[in-house]
């Protein structure tokens, strides 16, 4: 098993380039299945969630034509088999996604329940009542969920969301798209990837309407068609490195992404005390040597402060001046990286849902272990301020969402490099 070795010290300057968005891109490969004909998805992130995706459908019988450049092509009329085994879906939660469009488009599926971070309960059954409120007919058994459309497809259905959940949205979305009539979902996600995942459909003759708001509208259209889409950046990914350059007193400039999609970061980084200036498709953070002032937040659905940040800016109030509180408010066990922080120094106090960080002026390395995937984020961004070698282990977690960290952040000055394990 790999580990990362990070040396602490310097501060980070330079530029970067942002990889697409891994929770946009597993559901845009997800709806390719809609399509009656190929179907090209680019700017891909070369990560192990994408190559299981990927792999899966050719586990269906799907041969996808994968390009230098990680765009895909996928021609979905060759599938043989509707079932995804759970060999594959077991390390990856997303693989849920394939279940609407499975049986939107084909009739049926039989789609094993899913794994993935251990952060806390994420039921699938929002995903089952919305497909059966469609007319479909689900039995769960032996770790399976067997789905089947009624005579004549899917029909449009009004579905409310007791909980905002973002694949659910997703999937009775693309269930939706090629359903028989309008299917109106309420309290939806609303999410950018949410979004993104609604223009692709859109970009293959579908009618979707109201994505980014708390209620989506979709006209079922009989036939979906091929197209071309270019998935959107990862606005997580461009976090960490904005935060990264905080932690160290540098700076930092991100390309090929989009400042609209993280406004409630940016505004936390500035009262941190980092000075942001945007363009189109970059932003740029220059704390000017200056130590981060510790921020109060709390996280909740988009467009709020997102629950994928509140680990990395633990790990910013660690070492800013003052306290900060962090409240979580989406899943009930996601400060597990405050344990491994206690390690290097860290003074931080969990109250139920509250971490109470207490700045220091320097952490020490340590071995830490990452026990899910942002807060192993949370520890390569301690570890990049703390006094000494810092060594990261099970760092399979960092790898299910950050393209080539370690090369991203040796491009900015940090002393890091990734040993065999």
């Amino acid at each position: 098993m790999d580990k990362l070795i990070i040396t602490g010290g310097p501060r980070l300057d330079g530029e970067i380039r942002i990889s697409g968005a891994k929770n946009a891109a597993l559901p845009i490969l997800s709806a390719t299945l809609l399509a009656d004909g190929p179907v090209t998805v680019g700017n891909l992130p070369h990560l192990h969630d994408i190559t299981t995706m990927i792999e899966l459908f050719g586990r269906m019988g799907i041969e996808p034509v994968i390009d230098e450049k990680l765009s895909v092509e996928i021609d979905p009329r060759t599938i043989k088999t509707l079932v995804a085994p759970y060999e594959l879906v077991k390390t990856m939660r997303a693989s849920i996604l394939v279940l609407g469009p499975m049986v939107a488009r084909f009739g049926e599926a039989e789609v094993a329940l899913p794994g993935g971070c251990a952060i806390g309960s994420r039921p699938v059954d929002l995903h089952i009542r919305g497909l059966e409120a469609m007319g479909a007919k689900i039995e769960v058994e032996g770790g399976y969920i067997k789905a089947k459309a009624p005579e004549g497809g899917l029909r449009g259905a009004h579905f409310f969301f007791d909980t905002v959940s973002v694949t659910g949205t997703e999937n009775i979305m693309m269930a939706a798209a090629l359903a028989k009539g309008r299917s109106v979902l309420q309290n939806a996600a609303r999410e950018p990837e949410v979004v993104d995942l609604a223009n692709f459909i859109n970009a293959m003759g579908g009618k979707v309407q109201g994505a980014g708001t708390d209620t989506i509208t979709i006209d079922g259209v009989e036939r979906l068609g091929s197209a071309t889409y270019r998935v959107m950046p990862d606005r997580i990914e461009t976090g960490t490195y904005l935060v990264a350059a905080a932690v160290t007193g540098g700076r930092v400039k991100v390309k090929d992404t989009d400042p609209t999609i993280l406004e409630a970061v940016l505004e936390k980084l500035k009262e941190a005390g980092a000075d942001i200036t945007t363009g189109e498709d970059w932003i740029e953070l220059d704390m000017h040597g200056k130590r981060p002032k510790a921020v109060n937040l709390r996280t909740a659905p988009y467009p709020a402060f997102p629950t994928d940040m509140q680990a990395q800016f633990i790990s910013l109030n660690a070492i800013g001046e003052g306290t900060g509180a962090v409240i979580e408010t989406i899943f009930e066990n996601r400060f597990m990286h405050v344990y491994e922080m206690h390690r290097m120094g860290a003074q931080i106090q969990v109250e139920g849902n509250t971490a109470i960080v207490t700045g220091v002026d320097k952490l020490k390395g340590a071995p830490v272990m990452a026990t899910d995937l942002r807060a192993s984020a949370s520890l390569v961004l301690s570890a990049l301020v703390a006094e000494g070698d810092t060594l990261i282990d099970r760092i399979y977690h960092i790898d299910r969402g950050y393209e080539c960290i370690e090369e991203k952040l040796q491009m900015l000055g940090a002393k890091i490099r990734r040993v065999p394990g």
